[in-house]
């Protein structure tokens, strides 16, 4: 089965034109932490992107919170984005 990185990283790609996206996951940062969830991930993507680099910042974080809906209501307790 592919990873949910993975699964993130396709979806932004199939969206977005992007040079290039990494995707962290940052979970253990968070362990302890009053409304930390076990099953919840906190993810740093960092996107490399003329496109959304055009949008102003409320714009381009936007665009990606649509395309990952779904996997935040499921899966995603934390999103922090990048931009370059």
């Amino acid at each position: 089965m592919e990873s949910f990185i993975k699964i993130i990283e396709k979806k932004i790609k199939s969206n977005i034109d992007a040079k290039s996206i990494e995707v962290i996951d940052n979970s253990h940062k968070h362990r302890g932490h009053k409304n930390y969830q076990e099953n919840k991930l906190h993810l740093k993507i960092v996107i490399n992107s003329d496109h959304l680099k055009s949008l102003d910042r409320i714009q381009a974080h936007k665009k990606i919170m649509k395309i990952l809906k779904n996997e935040i209501k499921e899966k995603i307790h934390a999103l922090e984005l990048k931009i370059n």
